[in-house]
């Protein structure tokens, strides 16, 4: 037997938290119209209540279409723009450091034609073009607390 789980989106919640707000609204006005003993009195909290409720609905509709989702494609977006390495050019070598998540042996790198290729774990993949290392190798390997520094001679 297979389950299924539905997510809803925003404006879907919002189908069912508009109409039980406005529903709670029309009871407070409903108990606030019996309790009041003047009929001034009764239409003054009558029309603050509608007032608040129109308020409280469009505060409500303006939060749920300001807070979309992340993708997992956005995410990874983000997460590639937040991604800083630093090169250090040196007489005759570069050495390379950058955080990148994984385990040791996860961790794969390759120097092509001056591109430099990151790899680690959960997807994470680079690319840094590095200028003047077409006839350079990479030298030393050292990955440490999830910071792999690297020297290319």
């Amino acid at each position: 037997m297979s389950s299924y789980k539905k997510t809803y989106s925003n404006e879907q919640s919002l189908s069912f938290v508009i109409p039980i707000i406005v529903i709670l609204f029309i009871g407070i006005i409903y108990i606030m119209s019996q309790r009041a003993d003047s009929s001034y009195v009764s239409f003054i909290l009558i029309g603050a209540a509608s007032v608040t409720m129109i308020y409280w609905v469009r505060v409500i509709k303006k939060m749920a279409v300001e807070q979309k989702p992340v993708t997992f494609n956005q995410g990874r977006e983000q997460e590639t723009k937040n991604w800083v390495y630093d090169l250090i050019k040196g007489e005759g070598e570069f050495i390379f450091v950058a955080e990148v998540p994984g385990p040791e042996d996860k961790i794969a790198v390759r120097l092509v034609d001056g591109v430099l290729y990151v790899r680690g774990t959960g997807g994470f993949t680079k690319e840094v073009p590095i200028e003047g290392v077409n006839e350079m190798q990479i030298q030393d390997f050292k990955y440490r607390n999830g910071v792999l520094t690297l020297k290319i001679k």
